[in-house]
């Protein structure tokens, strides 16, 4: 047994850095309406379909879930979504 305490976990109020990676293309427009969130397109060759990748602090899970429910409103289908540092 350690000594050491718990680590705390991520809680649904916690904020955190998510990167979610959608397929097709979204314009940069959109990113003060999805929570201020950086949007980077990546230009695929010929054979693959073109993705575009969200990156950004998000203040809470609900947020995180504002952005995925807007980005399925968009009709694009989510490839990924990773939490990449918990604050």
């Amino acid at each position: 047994m350690s000594d050491s305490p718990p680590k705390a976990g991520l809680s649904l109020g916690s904020p955190a850095v998510y990167r979610i990676v959608v397929q097709g293309l979204l314009d940069q427009g959109v990113s003060d309406f999805l929570g201020g969130i950086r949007i980077i397109t990546t230009s695929r060759r010929a054979e693959h379909l073109p993705t575009t990748t969200l990156e950004g602090r998000l203040r809470d899970q609900a947020q995180l879930m504002g952005v995925v429910n807007a980005l399925y409103e968009l009709h694009l289908p989510i490839l990924r979504v990773e939490m990449l540092e918990a604050e």
